[in-house]
């Protein structure tokens, strides 16, 4: 059994090992592969694992051996499942195993936009704290958590993860999902998506990246919000227009955004809301928690070792 690894960096940088992968086949793993060299690294394997490396029709047509692709990853539109389906090649992801972890990261952005911690903290450094004339001061409003509304938009593992963090801030907590629930969650009310827009102060984007979601937080649904509402993004870049959520922010349509992904990663040095003092940006590291990357590692070879003992799970095709 031939195994390439062609993103390894993504997953493990060094603090997680390899060693039960190894164990399963003639292992070759690659910390990161350009598009160029997908085939001429994998031409002769029988498994790939892939975070973010693209296999695209064309290239699964071009790798004659290959039995299985393991998504490192929840979301796998980097794979074209149609194409592994027809050439009867298995195409798995690890749907859950960070949620606490991204639902942690919603709250750090929540924290950083609600007490502005690093921002007093330089503040402090360049002694303003001390030639203050009273004990304290601030420079940015201090928003408390409770009794605001926050509004989970797909309240799957992590939506619910990062609601549970909501009521523990006493705070009220919407939630929008498609497929409304046939029984009451404790702490959710399930609204529709236009009334949750209206009625939140923070808004937590958690669903998949849809046709249908594609672009969805748009001019339009950021007009029904708030003026004074944070809309905080850790599930994906594309969910929202970005030209329109810059323009949004600039004239003061919403008051602030966190953002832990964007549309295009890495995105450009000239990006729109770079220069925005009321957007804050983390390079895509709400899953990145080291316990987390170890629990996807665990359940990305569980997968590949139930894919070999005959008895797949978590497969998307």
């Amino acid at each position: 059994m031939k195994i390439v690894v062609l993103d390894a960096i993504t997953l493990n940088p060094g603090d997680l090992d390899w060693d039960e992968l190894e164990t399963l086949g003639d292992c070759t793993i690659y910390d990161r592969t350009p598009e160029s060299m997908i085939v001429e690294r994998s031409r002769e394997a029988n498994v790939i694992l892939t975070n973010k490396v693209p296999l695209s029709a064309h290239t699964i047509d071009n790798l004659p051996l290959l039995q299985y692709i393991g998504v490192t990853a929840t979301g796998y539109n980097i794979v074209d499942v149609d194409a592994a389906k027809k050439r009867n090649i298995l195409v798995t992801n690890v749907p859950t195993y960070g949620s606490e972890s991204v639902a942690q990261m919603v709250f750090a952005h929540i924290l950083n936009l609600t007490n502005h911690v690093a921002e007093h903290a330089q503040e402090v450094s360049k002694n303003k704290w001390a030639k203050s004339l009273d004990f304290c001061f601030w420079d940015y409003p201090l928003i408390a958590l409770k009794g605001l509304t926050l509004g989970i938009v797909g309240a799957g593992r992590i939506g619910r993860a990062t609601a549970k963090l909501g009521n523990a801030f006493d705070m009220n907590v919407l939630a929008y999902t498609p497929r409304q629930p046939k029984q009451q969650v404790t702490g959710i009310d399930f609204v529709g998506l236009d009334h949750l827009l209206a009625n939140s102060d923070i808004i937590s984007l958690h669903c998949p990246l849809t046709p249908e979601t594609n672009g969805f937080i748009n001019k339009e649904r950021l007009a029904k919000m708030k003026s004074s509402a944070f809309l905080i993004n850790t599930s994906r870049g594309a969910l929202i227009n970005e030209v329109d959520l810059a323009q949004a922010l600039n004239n003061g349509v919403i008051a602030a955004a966190g953002l832990d992904v964007l549309d295009q990663e890495p995105p450009p040095p000239d990006h729109p809301l770079y220069l925005l003092e009321n957007c804050y940006i983390t390079p895509h590291i709400a899953w990145a928690t080291s316990a987390a990357r170890a629990n996807l590692m665990k359940i990305a070879l569980q997968n590949l070792r139930s894919f070999l003992e005959g008895k797949a799970q978590n497969v998307v095709n």
